[in-house]
Protein backbone atom coordinates (compact mmCIF):
# COMPACT_ATOMS: atom_id res chain seq x y z
CA UNK A 1 0.00 0.00 0.00
CA UNK A 2 1.27 3.38 -1.01
CA UNK A 3 2.62 5.66 1.92
CA UNK A 4 0.67 8.45 2.93
CA UNK A 5 2.35 11.71 2.71
CA UNK A 6 4.08 13.09 5.90
CA UNK A 7 3.17 16.22 7.40
CA UNK A 8 6.53 18.51 6.41
CA UNK A 9 7.99 19.32 9.92
CA UNK A 10 8.00 22.76 11.48
CA UNK A 11 10.09 21.86 14.46
CA UNK A 12 14.36 21.27 15.13
CA UNK A 13 15.55 19.46 11.73
CA UNK A 14 17.73 20.85 9.27
CA UNK A 15 16.63 22.78 5.84
CA UNK A 16 18.89 24.04 2.86
CA UNK A 17 18.26 27.44 1.08
CA UNK A 18 19.91 28.48 -1.78
CA UNK A 19 19.88 32.30 -2.82
CA UNK A 20 19.53 32.56 0.93
CA UNK A 21 20.58 36.29 1.40
CA UNK A 22 17.97 38.23 -0.15
CA UNK A 23 14.18 38.57 -1.10
CA UNK A 24 12.21 35.19 -1.13
CA UNK A 25 15.32 33.21 0.04
CA UNK A 26 16.22 34.81 3.32
CA UNK A 27 12.49 34.90 3.89
CA UNK A 28 12.38 31.27 3.90
CA UNK A 29 15.62 31.52 6.44
CA UNK A 30 13.50 33.65 8.85
CA UNK A 31 10.87 31.85 8.67
CA UNK A 32 12.66 28.14 8.91
CA UNK A 33 14.65 29.96 11.79
CA UNK A 34 11.48 31.58 13.75
CA UNK A 35 10.22 27.70 13.46
CA UNK A 36 13.12 26.37 14.89
CA UNK A 37 14.75 24.66 12.30
CA UNK A 38 18.46 24.52 11.67
CA UNK A 39 20.00 25.84 8.45
CA UNK A 40 22.31 25.67 5.79
CA UNK A 41 22.54 29.02 3.55
CA UNK A 42 23.96 28.63 0.25
CA UNK A 43 24.91 31.93 -1.65
CA UNK A 44 27.54 33.64 -3.81
CA UNK A 45 28.49 35.78 -1.46
CA UNK A 46 30.55 34.78 1.41
CA UNK A 47 29.80 37.92 3.63
CA UNK A 48 26.47 38.15 3.37
CA UNK A 49 26.32 34.45 4.36
CA UNK A 50 28.18 35.02 7.38
CA UNK A 51 26.06 38.17 7.95
CA UNK A 52 22.86 36.49 7.39
CA UNK A 53 23.92 33.49 9.78
CA UNK A 54 25.16 35.19 12.18
CA UNK A 55 21.92 37.41 13.07
CA UNK A 56 19.33 34.32 12.58
CA UNK A 57 21.43 32.22 14.92
CA UNK A 58 21.49 34.99 17.31
CA UNK A 59 17.99 35.33 17.36
CA UNK A 60 16.63 32.49 16.92
CA UNK A 61 19.16 30.39 18.20
CA UNK A 62 19.23 27.62 16.02
CA UNK A 63 22.27 26.17 14.57
CA UNK A 64 23.06 28.29 10.70
CA UNK A 65 25.96 26.91 8.51
CA UNK A 66 27.16 28.30 5.06
CA UNK A 67 28.46 27.41 1.64
CA UNK A 68 29.63 30.15 -0.14
CA UNK A 69 28.69 28.60 -3.66
CA UNK A 70 28.03 29.57 -7.36
CA UNK A 71 25.35 27.35 -8.55
CA UNK A 72 25.43 27.75 -12.03
CA UNK A 73 28.63 25.66 -12.08
CA UNK A 74 30.24 22.17 -11.77
CA UNK A 75 31.79 22.98 -8.29
CA UNK A 76 29.34 25.04 -7.30
CA UNK A 77 26.35 22.63 -7.35
CA UNK A 78 29.14 19.62 -6.50
CA UNK A 79 29.96 20.99 -2.90
CA UNK A 80 26.00 21.33 -1.88
CA UNK A 81 25.46 18.16 -3.38
CA UNK A 82 27.42 16.86 -0.83
CA UNK A 83 25.98 18.42 1.44
CA UNK A 84 22.55 17.51 0.67
CA UNK A 85 23.40 13.29 0.78
CA UNK A 86 24.35 13.83 4.40
CA UNK A 87 22.66 11.49 6.65
CA UNK A 88 24.08 11.99 9.45
CA UNK A 89 22.43 15.48 9.49
CA UNK A 90 19.26 14.72 7.02
CA UNK A 91 18.15 17.69 5.34
CA UNK A 92 14.63 17.56 5.47
CA UNK A 93 13.23 20.80 3.28
CA UNK A 94 15.01 21.67 0.63
CA UNK A 95 14.04 25.01 -1.22
CA UNK A 96 16.04 25.74 -4.98
CA UNK A 97 15.45 29.36 -4.69
CA UNK A 98 18.90 30.82 -6.73
CA UNK A 99 17.92 31.97 -10.36
CA UNK A 100 18.86 34.76 -12.66
CA UNK A 101 17.11 36.90 -15.61
CA UNK A 102 18.97 38.56 -18.63
CA UNK A 103 18.21 42.09 -19.18
CA UNK A 104 18.15 41.72 -22.82
CA UNK A 105 16.44 40.09 -25.42
CA UNK A 106 17.47 36.72 -26.63
CA UNK A 107 18.18 38.02 -30.06
CA UNK A 108 20.82 40.64 -28.37
CA UNK A 109 21.88 38.03 -25.61
CA UNK A 110 25.39 35.76 -25.66
CA UNK A 111 25.31 31.94 -25.63
CA UNK A 112 27.41 32.10 -22.51
CA UNK A 113 25.14 34.52 -20.78
CA UNK A 114 21.73 32.04 -22.13
CA UNK A 115 24.21 28.51 -20.76
CA UNK A 116 24.53 30.26 -17.37
CA UNK A 117 20.99 31.23 -16.90
CA UNK A 118 19.87 27.83 -17.84
CA UNK A 119 22.70 25.78 -15.60
CA UNK A 120 21.08 27.83 -12.69
CA UNK A 121 17.72 28.30 -13.38
CA UNK A 122 17.17 24.84 -14.82
CA UNK A 123 20.07 22.40 -14.35
CA UNK A 124 21.06 23.58 -10.93
CA UNK A 125 17.21 22.72 -9.48
CA UNK A 126 17.11 19.45 -11.33
CA UNK A 127 20.67 18.23 -9.72
CA UNK A 128 20.30 19.55 -6.12
CA UNK A 129 16.46 18.15 -6.37
CA UNK A 130 18.11 14.54 -7.56
CA UNK A 131 20.81 15.26 -4.66
CA UNK A 132 18.27 14.91 -1.65
CA UNK A 133 15.79 12.79 -2.99
CA UNK A 134 16.90 9.64 -2.63
CA UNK A 135 17.31 10.12 1.49
CA UNK A 136 14.17 11.31 1.98
CA UNK A 137 12.00 8.65 0.13
CA UNK A 138 14.31 5.85 2.09
CA UNK A 139 13.25 7.58 5.35
CA UNK A 140 9.80 8.29 3.97
CA UNK A 141 9.81 12.24 4.94
CA UNK A 142 11.01 15.20 3.34
CA UNK A 143 9.83 18.39 1.36
CA UNK A 144 11.24 20.25 -1.97
CA UNK A 145 9.96 23.63 -2.98
CA UNK A 146 11.27 25.04 -5.93
CA UNK A 147 10.70 28.33 -6.72
CA UNK A 148 9.58 29.32 -10.30
CA UNK A 149 7.27 32.08 -11.26
CA UNK A 150 3.93 32.90 -13.12
CA UNK A 151 5.78 34.06 -15.85
CA UNK A 152 6.66 30.10 -16.60
CA UNK A 153 2.54 29.72 -17.08
CA UNK A 154 3.12 31.70 -20.97
CA UNK A 155 5.36 33.30 -23.37
CA UNK A 156 4.70 36.72 -21.59
CA UNK A 157 8.13 38.39 -22.10
CA UNK A 158 8.48 38.25 -25.85
CA UNK A 159 12.68 38.15 -26.16
CA UNK A 160 12.97 36.27 -22.81
CA UNK A 161 14.20 33.09 -22.13
CA UNK A 162 13.54 33.67 -18.48
CA UNK A 163 10.06 32.17 -18.50
CA UNK A 164 10.61 29.48 -20.88
CA UNK A 165 13.54 28.41 -17.84
CA UNK A 166 10.54 28.76 -15.18
CA UNK A 167 8.26 26.87 -17.59
CA UNK A 168 10.68 23.83 -16.77
CA UNK A 169 10.95 24.22 -13.39
CA UNK A 170 7.31 24.35 -12.95
CA UNK A 171 6.74 21.19 -15.11
CA UNK A 172 9.24 19.70 -13.70
CA UNK A 173 8.45 20.00 -9.96
CA UNK A 174 4.81 18.83 -10.94
CA UNK A 175 5.86 15.63 -12.17
CA UNK A 176 8.69 14.31 -9.61
CA UNK A 177 6.09 15.54 -7.15
CA UNK A 178 3.60 13.25 -8.46
CA UNK A 179 5.88 10.12 -8.03
CA UNK A 180 7.60 11.33 -4.58
CA UNK A 181 4.20 11.17 -3.18
CA UNK A 182 3.86 7.52 -2.28
CA UNK A 183 7.03 7.83 -0.70
CA UNK A 184 5.60 10.16 1.77
CA UNK A 185 7.92 13.10 -0.01
CA UNK A 186 6.52 16.33 -1.10
CA UNK A 187 7.86 18.21 -4.28
CA UNK A 188 6.04 21.36 -4.86
CA UNK A 189 6.44 24.21 -6.99
CA UNK A 190 6.42 27.75 -5.79
CA UNK A 191 5.11 30.33 -8.30
CA UNK A 192 4.79 34.01 -7.19
CA UNK A 193 4.59 37.02 -9.36
CA UNK A 194 5.94 40.33 -8.95
CA UNK A 195 7.86 40.68 -5.20
CA UNK A 196 9.83 43.43 -3.61
CA UNK A 197 13.19 41.88 -3.77
CA UNK A 198 16.54 42.48 -5.60
CA UNK A 199 15.96 40.51 -8.48
CA UNK A 200 15.24 43.17 -10.63
CA UNK A 201 18.07 45.79 -9.96
CA UNK A 202 20.53 42.80 -10.37
CA UNK A 203 19.33 42.05 -13.51
CA UNK A 204 18.91 45.70 -15.02
CA UNK A 205 15.29 45.66 -15.47
CA UNK A 206 13.59 48.94 -14.36
CA UNK A 207 10.58 48.60 -12.43
CA UNK A 208 9.99 52.48 -11.78
CA UNK A 209 6.51 52.25 -13.85
CA UNK A 210 4.80 49.33 -11.99
CA UNK A 211 1.73 49.73 -9.56
CA UNK A 212 1.88 49.31 -6.12
CA UNK A 213 -0.90 46.59 -6.46
CA UNK A 214 1.16 44.29 -7.99
CA UNK A 215 4.19 44.30 -5.74
CA UNK A 216 4.02 41.24 -2.94
CA UNK A 217 6.34 41.15 -0.16
CA UNK A 218 8.67 38.09 0.58
CA UNK A 219 7.45 37.38 3.84
CA UNK A 220 3.84 36.58 2.98
CA UNK A 221 4.65 34.92 -0.22
CA UNK A 222 6.88 32.26 2.15
CA UNK A 223 4.07 32.26 4.39
CA UNK A 224 1.31 31.32 1.59
CA UNK A 225 4.04 28.48 -0.09
CA UNK A 226 4.43 27.07 3.13
CA UNK A 227 0.53 26.79 3.92
CA UNK A 228 -0.05 25.38 0.67
CA UNK A 229 2.78 22.67 1.29
CA UNK A 230 1.12 21.26 4.55
CA UNK A 231 -2.29 21.15 2.36
CA UNK A 232 0.29 18.69 -0.07
CA UNK A 233 -0.68 21.15 -3.09
CA UNK A 234 1.91 20.45 -6.20
CA UNK A 235 1.52 24.12 -6.92
CA UNK A 236 1.98 27.05 -5.11
CA UNK A 237 0.01 30.78 -6.53
CA UNK A 238 0.52 32.86 -3.67
CA UNK A 239 -2.07 35.78 -3.68
CA UNK A 240 -5.63 35.93 -5.91
CA UNK A 241 -4.25 38.27 -8.31
CA UNK A 242 -2.16 36.23 -9.47
CA UNK A 243 -3.67 32.99 -9.77
CA UNK A 244 -6.19 34.86 -11.58
CA UNK A 245 -3.56 35.76 -13.50
CA UNK A 246 -2.24 32.02 -14.24
CA UNK A 247 -5.60 30.86 -14.73
CA UNK A 248 -5.94 33.43 -17.58
CA UNK A 249 -2.22 32.60 -18.62
CA UNK A 250 -3.66 28.68 -18.90
CA UNK A 251 -6.85 29.10 -20.68
CA UNK A 252 -7.01 32.36 -22.67
CA UNK A 253 -6.23 31.50 -26.36
CA UNK A 254 -2.76 32.34 -27.28
CA UNK A 255 -3.37 35.05 -30.38
CA UNK A 256 -5.46 36.52 -27.45
CA UNK A 257 -2.58 36.53 -24.95
CA UNK A 258 0.45 37.46 -27.90
CA UNK A 259 -2.04 40.52 -28.42
CA UNK A 260 -2.41 41.63 -24.93
CA UNK A 261 1.47 40.25 -23.61
CA UNK A 262 3.58 43.29 -25.17
CA UNK A 263 6.93 43.08 -23.66
CA UNK A 264 6.42 42.70 -20.04
CA UNK A 265 10.30 42.26 -18.87
CA UNK A 266 10.49 42.72 -14.98
CA UNK A 267 6.67 42.62 -14.63
CA UNK A 268 7.16 39.49 -12.98
CA UNK A 269 10.18 38.00 -11.35
CA UNK A 270 11.67 37.20 -8.17
CA UNK A 271 15.10 37.25 -6.35
CA UNK A 272 18.71 36.18 -7.47
CA UNK A 273 20.46 35.56 -5.10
Amino acid sequence: MPAVPAQPQTGPGWALVTGATAGIGAAFARRFAADGRHLVLVARDARRLTDTAAELSERHGVSVRTIPADLSTDAGCEVVERRLADVVEPIEVLVNNAGISLARSFLKSTVDDEARLLRLNVHAVMRLTQAVLPAMTERGSGAVINVSSVAGFGAVMPGSTYSASKAWVTNFSESVGQATRRFGVRVMVLCPGYVRTEFHQRAGINTSKMPDWLWLSADDVVAEALRDLRKGKLVSVPDWKYKAAVFGLRHAPRGLLRTVAGDTRGRIGRDER
